[in-house]
């Protein structure tokens, strides 16, 4: 699997720390920043992230910074992005499950490693369930990309 990530500078050394285990798992890791911990703006890398995902040019998406909110804010702007903050194992799963979640924001300062790991394992491994009432909520929410 494709999977780009990025970060502003409070998540920075998280996402070195990440990108070495997601390639030892055996998916292909997309860095688009940022490069170091000098003070950056999110949107900057968020928004690079979300817009690889949307085009098909990775298959998901993990972001990284202080609390994961204004990462996803800015990932949810692109049209075909869902992005959403798993503080839980559970969180995780039922965002790519039930939401069919492309991209995961990590609140890189409320998580510890061990569970940062375990949350990030939990997105990538889950598939959407499909069908149903499931099938019919992500319908709405692209109908409502396209008339916003």
């Amino acid at each position: 699997m494709k999977i780009v990530i990025g970060s502003d500078h409070r998540g920075y050394e998280k996402k070195r720390w990440l990108a070495p285990k997601l390639e030892a798992l055996g998916h292909t890791v997309i860095d688009v920043g940022c490069e170091s911990g000098a003070a950056c703006d999110y949107p900057d890398f968020a928004a690079p992230a979300a817009r690889k995902v949307a085009k098909g040019d990775a298959d998901l998406g993990i972001l990284l910074d202080n609390s994961g909110i204004g990462m996803s804010i800015v990932a949810n702007k692109v049209k075909g992005c869902r992005a959403a903050i798993a503080l839980d194992l559970v969180a995780a799963r039922l965002a790519r499950e039930a939401n069919h979640c492309n991209m995961l924001c990590i609140a890189t300062e409320l998580l510890s490693d061990v569970m940062m790991e375990k949350i990030i394992k939990e997105f990538v491994a889950t598939e959407f369930q499909g069908g149903g009432r499931h099938d019919r909520r992500v319908k709405k929410i692209k109908a409502i990309e396209e008339t916003a």
